[in-house]
């Protein structure tokens, strides 16, 4: 284990330089040694979750390698984790400080102090170095997360007072700026950052905390106060700001009434003196518009803070009116209903340690919900709880001995404001949601932290179709005007009935990407994924199925189909006047879990965000709340909207190719037909599964892993079919990923070549030397035209019978038929291939061999024409690929020329002729036949001399 520690009462700036240290060192922890400031405490509260920290408790000294120090040199500053300097296996104890004039008692065997104005720069100029050495190398190029880089600008910002105090150097300043370069947020920096005040604004500040008049509306706090001076007060925006901390008040205007004189002339009796009034507008609140409220009275600025200077007029009134217009502007905050996930995981308090560990890891919740057997709230227990219950070897023990039994709760009808108060004043995670007594839901720091995002994204007025939080009302107009009008009223009526039972449906998946991306006037969307979110648990589960048979009795031109093992049921239309053919797949909302890799999911009924989460990539992670409260709102927990502007295919999680392997053929089918890019950390943990040989290992212990079988086969198939199909069987070749199908195939030069015969055989192309041949290789082969240049022989138009093999069939074929023979029957049971196909995997070497010998003894034309027409089509197509060029000439030879030619006598000529049908009618054809294949016979009457001197009527 990897330490990072702050000191005691940790600072902004020894935060910052811890997190910097994790980066540059990945998994390390930090550890703050004994509290923090208030402003970091508050900060933490809400974004702990977003850096590496760990208890000081939950840490076995036993396991320590190496302990980074930051912001101190002091062993006394290090609290009771001093002991652990002391520790004789310790490989490293590295100091990184600003501070000169202390003493250094550690005994570091790194250091690192210099005359900065933070220690945070030390460690950005680091990172600046390594980030420019692997640009350098050809590396990856990875940017900071913008949590990163807010929280090391804080800690430059806090420790050299933004830059004015007199230990801040250009080193501090270059840090600053590169920092905000990787995505610094300006508004988290300036929530947290206190600048100083004058004197003179300190009276002031006095005076107007003494006389603020506030008002609470929608749980949010409105404050106004009117100070009057002698004169024009420089610094009152930095006196709002301070009013505004101080007071913890949402929004702020704060008025200054001064007298002005109208000119500079020295006469003061002939000066004109009047009152002026200058207010100072700050907001917190999200739909409001400072700059807005202050236009008529012409001020302005920006929609959070904005000003204004007027004169003569009545300074109370002013201020009063522009309160009561400020409070008119806020909106209706949401409510825990909206933000809460619902149903709650919820456990037992008898239920052991160890039992709820597994549980956190099969839903990857950060925490459960203990209730009695009456499903009454009575604790919650968190992950850092059971971490440390095992980490003691309380794993047996039940939960109630180490859940939170004292709970803050709120109701569904709680506002976000109230919410986010309470997280913050008693640093809460989770917040559970009671409806008369019983648990109906749970609202998350992220919920709340991804709310405020969005209402910030909201308030900025974007309004682009990918920007990073469209307005609701833009992308309900986007749906509107991408789709047919027929299938956006279909949409509108599943939304209403789901309405009226109390669901919310949504839209998600491939149909929401693709309207994102549409360049197209109309998407003719085919295929339509629709979720319901029932938020009320089991009774629930069937919503998708209800929901799916209601529309049907609206529309009854389509089929039901009802799938309930996974809840699910879908609308078919076959060539509809309205839908065309159209697929839409109604679901309840779902979570899922492998029991182990490879395998199928199992299933339950979860809530919308859960079911995003299971989805396979970012960009297909999206999903659009249809029908009210707010229409339109686009759901993306997972950074779809911008992988889809960088156009990348990103995974959602480390281990998602480890459970399901048929995602890493997903993830390339994606990139090559939407143009895309693989990220390279979803590359990485694609290699990574790859090489672990999870899958082949799980097939020994389990006898099958279901996601190589029938799944894989679909994937292979939606490649092998497509117009793309080379590129994306050379990307699949690139990755290694045809492993999937068997541990030995890889795509080298000899099975891309063998591949590209096929294909130009499929195609028409050229294939061997000196033959052209057109064929039509849409849904299986057909030879349409053959003609041999030279040829003394007329060969007749002809056309061979369509042999029913796909394409993608053919090319599958090819890839197994590749291994080593005796894994080949196995693979394609595997895939699970039709019957055909298995029988001719299974005969193709011994198949191969002999008609290697028999092509020896063919010397005439009608050797060859009579052992080979004894294969099928794709027997001897799949024979050619693997043999040489001598061989496949003769296959082909024959394919384009021998087979065509017929006898020129057939069974009618031969009772005309007076022969009795019977055995010998073959017997005498085949003669024919082969005495035109060899140039025996020219014309009908040849032919017919040549059957009475070889068989003679009596």
């Amino acid at each position: 284990m990897d330490l990072v520690l702050c000191h005691t009462t940790a600072d902004f700036d020894s935060l910052g330089a811890a997190v910097g240290l994790c980066v540059l060192r990945p998994g390390s922890r930090i550890v703050l040694t004994g509290g923090c400031h208030p402003t970091v405490r508050d900060f933490l509260a809400l974004h702990r979750d977003e850096y590496p920290l760990i208890e000081r408790r939950s840490v076995n000294p036993q396991q320590i390698r190496s302990i980074s120090i930051v912001d101190a040199s002091q062993r006394d500053r290090l609290g009771k984790a001093a002991e652990w300097l002391d520790l004789p296996h310790i490989n490293e104890i590295a100091v990184f400080d600003h501070h000169l004039q202390a003493d250094l008692d550690i005994p570091a065997t790194v250091t690192q102090i210099e005359a900065v104005g933070a220690t945070t720069t030390l460690i950005v100029e680091k990172l600046r170095e390594k980030i420019k050495n692997a640009a350098e190398n050809g590396d990856t190029v990875s940017r900071l997360l913008p949590s990163e880089a807010t929280v090391m600008a804080l800690g430059i910002h806090v420790d050299t007072g933004s830059l004015t105090f007199d230990g801040a150097t250009a080193r501090d300043a270059m840090a600053l700026a590169w920092l905000m370069e990787q995505g610094a947020s300006l508004r988290v920096i300036s929530e947290y950052v206190e600048p100083g005040l004058s004197p003179q604004l300190q009276d002031l500040l006095r005076e107007a905390l003494e006389n603020l008049r506030s008002e609470t509306l929608h749980g949010y706090t409105v404050a106004s106060v009117l100070l009057s001076t002698d004169e024009y007060v420089p610094g009152l925006s930095s006196l709002a700001s301070r009013l505004l901390d101080l007071t913890e008040t949402d929004a702020l205007l704060l008025g200054n009434v001064y007298n002005f004189s109208e000119n500079d002339n020295r006469n003061i009796a002939e000066s004109t003196v009047s009152n002026r009034l200058a207010i100072i507008g700050r907001s917190r609140i999200e739909g409001t518009n400072l700059s807005e409220l202050f236009k008529p009275l012409g001020g302005g600025g920006h929609a959070r803070a904005a000003s204004l200077a007027t004169r003569d007029v009545d300074a109370l009134l002013t201020l009063n009116q522009l309160a009561d217009e400020l409070k008119a502007q806020i909106p209706h905050p949401p409510t825990a209903r909206e933000l809460m996930s619902s149903p709650v995981r919820s456990i037992r308090p008898e239920t052991s340690v160890g039992e709820a560990h597994r549980i956190l890891l099969r839903y990857g919740h950060s925490g459960l919900s203990v209730v009695d057997s009456g499903d009454r709230l009575t604790g919650i227990i968190s992950r850092r709880d059971i971490d440390i219950a095992l980490h003691h070897g309380f794993s047996h023990a039940p939960v109630k001995g180490y859940m939170t039994p004292q709970l803050k709760t709120i109701a569904p009808d709680t506002l976000l404001p109230e919410i986010e108060a309470l997280m913050v004043t008693y640093d809460i995670g989770r917040l559970p949601v009671l409806e008369n007594g019983q648990l109906v839901g749970i609202v998350t720091r992220t919920d709340v932290l991804r709310e405020l995002h969005q209402q910030k994204a909201r308030d900025s007025g974007s309004n682009t179709e990918l920007s990073n939080c469209p307005m609701p009302e833009s992308v309900e107009q986007l749906f509107r005007s991408g789709i047919s009008a027929e299938l956006w009223q279909l949409l509108s009526i599943a939304a209403n009935i789901a309405r009226e039972r109390g669901w919310q449906l949504y839209i998600v998946g491939g149909a929401v990407r693709d309207l994102l991306l549409a360049t197209d006037d109309k998407l003719a969307l085919t295929d339509i994924d629709l979720v319901v979110d029932g938020n009320c648990g089991a009774d629930d589960s069937g919503a998708g199925v209800e929901l799916a048979a209601s529309l049907q009795k609206l529309y009854p031109d389509s089929r039901l189909d009802v799938h309930g093992q996974f809840q699910t049921a879908a609308l078919l239309w076959h060539k509809d006047s309205a839908f065309g053919s159209l697929w839409v797949d109604i679901a309840t909302a779902r979570t899922e879990f492998y029991p182990y890799p490879a395998a199928n999911p199992e299933v339950e009924a979860s809530s919308i965000r859960q079911d995003l989460y299971r989805r396979d990539f970012t960009i297909n992670a999206l999903a659009v709340r249809l029908g009210v409260p707010r229409s339109g709102e686009l759901l993306d927990f997972f950074g779809g909207l911008l992988d889809l502007e960088a156009r990348q295919i990103r995974v959602l999680h480390a281990n998602s190719f480890i459970e399901d392997p048929t995602r890493i053929y997903r993830a390339v089918r994606f990139a090559v037909r939407l143009g895309f890019a693989i990220e390279p950390q979803t590359e990485a943990y694609i290699r990574n599964a790859l090489e672990s040989g999870i899958y082949y290992r799980i097939q020994g212990e389990n006898g099958r892993a279901p996601a190589l079988e029938t799944r894989l086969k679909s994937e292979l198939k939606y490649i092998l079919q497509a117009p793309y199909w080379k590129v994306a069987l050379q990307m699949l070749g690139d990755l290694q990923a045809l492993r999937c199908i068997h541990p030995t195939l890889d795509l080298d030069r000899q099975l891309w070549r063998r591949l590209r015969l096929l294909d130009r055989c499929l195609n028409g192309r050229k294939f061997g030397n000196g033959f052209r041949n057109e064929f039509n290789g849409c849904n299986g082969l057909m030879l349409k035209e053959a003609t041999i240049a030279n040829s003394q022989l007329p060969i007749p138009n002809y056309q061979f019978p369509v042999i029913n093999i796909p394409d993608w069939l053919m090319r599958l074929e090819v890839l197994i038929a590749y291994l080593a023979p005796e894994y080949r029957v196995k693979v394609a049971k595997n895939l699970q291939l039709p019957a055909d196909s298995i029988k001719r995997l299974e005969v193709l070497e011994v198949g191969n061999q002999e008609l290697a010998k028999g092509l020896l003894k063919c010397n005439l034309p009608s050797q060859l024409v009579f052992l080979l027409r004894n294969y099928e089509l794709p027997m001897l197509i799949a024979i050619a690929l693997q043999s040489p060029r001598s061989v496949r000439r003769q296959i082909w030879e024959y394919l384009t020329r021998w087979a065509n030619v017929e006898s020129p006598l057939n069974g009618n000529d031969l009772k005309a002729l007076g022969y009795k049908p019977g055995p010998g009618f073959k017997r005498m054809l085949d003669d024919l036949l082969a005495a035109a294949l060899d140039g025996d016979l020219g014309d009908r009457a040849t032919a017919i001399s040549f059957l009475a001197q070889r068989y003679p009527q009596s």
